[in-house]
């Protein structure tokens, strides 16, 4: 069910919704520009929304004008650090972090407040993850190397640098249930996992074999501390089991019909993903064992489906029914939509 929609001021790539308790009504979407010509930049923006789907409430009410930003994360909740933190990685090569503030005049919004930046790398910083104390975050650029950075309090620092692939890093994510991992993927075909208890950060297992084009993005499952979702420009979604963490098995996979972009595990119902699938829209997807099974696909796109996220609540409030409201946003038409999927998820 469409709830609402709007057009971006620049090409759309990214929407999270914050997960922190206060602010669940919160949609930030990011924006990447490429302004061509004889001196080409790279604009940007990010984004905040009021969403309520229940009373079809989607206002505007803050901005940020950017360099052009390849991807945003908010810190998760039950981080060392206090307050609701956003990260942006951006096409100059630097790690921005904002805060997210209440108005001091009383105000009923709330505003974003760049808190630090650190210049990574001369090359584009491409993708971001939090580790689950947000503590640190790793970066991938387009240079292939990996970054991993700490945050405390108001401080980034560049801890580790390494170029673990060939080709532009698309994809790098903290293991949620052992953060000493960090897994990564690239144009290179590689997917690939790093033990940062090393310096330099040891390489636990690479599989070279299993994605037949770039790897797009890597998921730890939230509820399965064994299980990692990868998508790739091969347009399939694939499930490893990790358990031997030297040698992951791909147990199955599905073919979605584009490019997976991204992956987002529902915040409540395990098994339940939203995928972003490029040119063929966007995919709900139930995994239960070795059954993977497209049960909910939403085409309402003109163009690359790129964000794609679920808004976060508490479990005791109206749980499954809110938290299945989804933001969706495509790039070259700068779409970006909230709607509810019409399949029964959860059964």
């Amino acid at each position: 069910m469409d709830v609402a929609h709007c057009y971006l001021d620049g090409n759309a790539d990214a929407v999270e919704f914050c997960p922190h308790d206060s602010y669940q009504h919160v949609l930030a979407a990011s924006t990447y520009t490429l302004q061509e010509g004889d001196c080409p930049s790279r604009s940007g923006s990010i984004s905040l929304f009021n969403v309520d789907a229940n009373m079809g409430r989607f206002d505007l009410f803050h901005r940020v004008d950017t360099v052009g930003i390849f991807d945003i994360k908010w810190s998760p909740v039950g981080g060392s650090n206090v307050g609701s933190l956003l990260a942006q990685a951006d096409a100059d090569g630097f790690l921005r972090t904002y805060s997210l503030e209440d108005s001091s005049d009383g105000a009923e919004e709330s505003f974003l407040k760049e808190i630090n930046g650190v210049k990574i790398s001369s090359s584009m910083c491409l993708c971001l993850d939090w580790n689950p104390s947000a503590t640190s975050i790793t970066v991938g650029l387009s240079d292939g190397s990996v970054s991993i950075v700490s945050v405390l309090e108001s401080q980034i620092e560049l801890q580790q640098q390494w170029k673990g692939h060939d080709f532009e890093l698309w994809a790098t994510s903290f293991d949620i249930h052992q953060p000493q991992l960090v897994y990564s993927g690239s144009d290179d075909c590689k997917f690939s996992c790093w033990d940062l208890r090393d310096s330099p950060s040891k390489l636990a297992f690479q599989n070279i074999k299993a994605h037949k084009m770039g790897v797009c993005c890597i998921v730890k499952s939230p509820n399965d501390p064994n299980t990692v979702l990868t998508g790739c420009y091969d347009e399939h979604l694939r499930v490893w089991d990790v358990r031997s963490i030297s040698k992951p098995v791909n147990e199955t996979s599905i073919c979605l019909g584009g490019g997976v972009w991204r992956i987002k595990p529902h915040p409540i119902l395990p098994g339940i993903v939203l995928a972003a699938c490029m040119h063929n829209g966007f995919a709900v997807v139930k995994i239960e064992g070795d059954n993977t099974e497209v049960i909910e696909t939403y085409s309402k796109h003109d163009s690359l489906a790129y964000g794609a996220d679920w808004q976060k609540c508490e479990s005791n409030q109206e749980g499954k029914n809110k938290s299945s409201v989804v933001a969706t946003c495509s790039f070259y038409d700068r779409l970006l939509r909230i709607w509810i999927p019409q399949s029964d998820i959860t059964t």
